[in-house]
């Protein structure tokens, strides 16, 4: 019997050694479960993405919330996430993830890296122009309308021209700019004289009688001719969690311009104006569909506190906006831009 018990301990013993440990229904010596997704896929899949979304922001929808908008509007800060892909890249060192990188920085500098030139030629036949939404809260509104005047620029826009700041304004900038058109809360300070001056209606629906944010003036350069001047100031946009991105308003406010400048009789159009839009923000192609954004520069004009998008926009029809730049902080949450157009 001890040799049977023995016998048939030791079957026992080689089942159990045969019969497979399961923990959590698997074999303990099966390979260990792999992520979906492995670091070295993601080092390839991520910048591949990135560079989609660059070069095809367009095919993202806006039904839902508007995120092709909101999309577009960030579109330049893709590239922050370029050097932690890099370091992650040189640390798993994955040749694949580094190709995968070049690729997105490629369609980075083919959307974006024209900007970064410098303009051709020289400036001597350029007519410098500033716009600035100069905000209803500024603390010193003269103050900051005598900073602009230091610009020598041929004409200033602003937007957000309060009835109590208007007569500081006014008076800070007729020693240089002795011509200027004010409707609503935007105006246009010009050296030259200005003529045909009306309001454009751009008051989306739903928006009360009063709400004046367009003009139209005739400019007569030296040397130049007459150039029609649009000053604009579009409805501003809203995020939020529940609603998304809401530009609507914007959008329509942006048809209505579109139309305006369409009719336009005058061949050549400079537009100054705060359109709470980038350029590659499809809500403004009713504008763009016109006029002809900057060739250089990003000028990134708010908020003023650290800039994200340059939503102040100067356009130009048979005309070339040849540079942009950003302004030192007047005390507004945007920046004030200068821009240099040759006719």
């Amino acid at each position: 019997m001890a040799g049977g018990n023995g016998r048939v301990g030791t079957g026992a013993g080689r089942a159990c050694r045969r019969a497979p440990s399961r923990r959590g229904g698997e074999r303990t010596g099966a390979p260990p479960r792999r992520g979906v997704v492995s670091w070295d896929a993601l080092l390839v899949l991520v910048p591949v993405l990135l560079a989609g979304l660059l070069v095809f922001h367009s095919a993202v929808p806006n039904a839902f919330g508007r995120l092709g908008s909101l999309l577009e509007t960030f579109l330049p800060w893709l590239a922050s996430a370029f050097p932690v892909l890099l370091v992650a890249a040189l640390l798993r060192r994955s040749l694949a993830g580094a190709c995968a990188l070049l690729l997105a920085l490629t369609a980075w500098a083919g959307v974006f890296g024209g900007r970064l030139l410098p303009p051709s030629g020289t400036d001597r036949d350029d007519l410098t122009v500033v716009q600035h939404n100069i905000s209803d809260e500024n603390p010193d509104p003269a103050a900051a309308a005598r900073e602009l005047a230091t610009t020598g620029a041929g004409l200033i826009a602003l937007q957000e021209v309060t009835e109590g700041a208007l007569p500081a304004l006014t008076a800070a900038l007729a020693p240089r700019y002795p011509h200027r058109a004010v409707v609503g809360t935007v105006g246009l300070w010009s050296a030259y004289p200005l003529t045909d001056v009306r309001r454009v209606d751009i008051r989306p629906r739903g928006i009360a009688e009063g709400w004046d944010r367009g003009l139209r003036a005739t400019v007569r350069l030296p040397g130049q001719g007459e150039v029609a001047v649009y000053v604009a100031h579009l409805p501003s946009v809203r995020l939020g969690w529940d609603s998304g991105f809401r530009s609507a308003d914007r959008d329509e406010s942006a048809r209505l311009l579109g139309a305006a400048l369409a009719a336009e009789r005058l061949e050549r159009i400079v537009l100054l104006g705060d359109l709470n839009g980038t350029v590659e923000d499809r809500g403004l192609d009713p504008v763009l569909a016109r006029l002809g954004p900057p060739r250089s520069g990003h000028a990134f004009s708010w908020p003023a506190s650290f800039p994200l998008a340059r939503i102040d926009q100067v356009m130009a029809r048979n005309a070339t906006v040849r540079e942009i730049r950003a302004l030192p902080a007047t005390g507004s949450d945007h920046l004030p831009l200068a821009a240099r157009i040759r006719f």
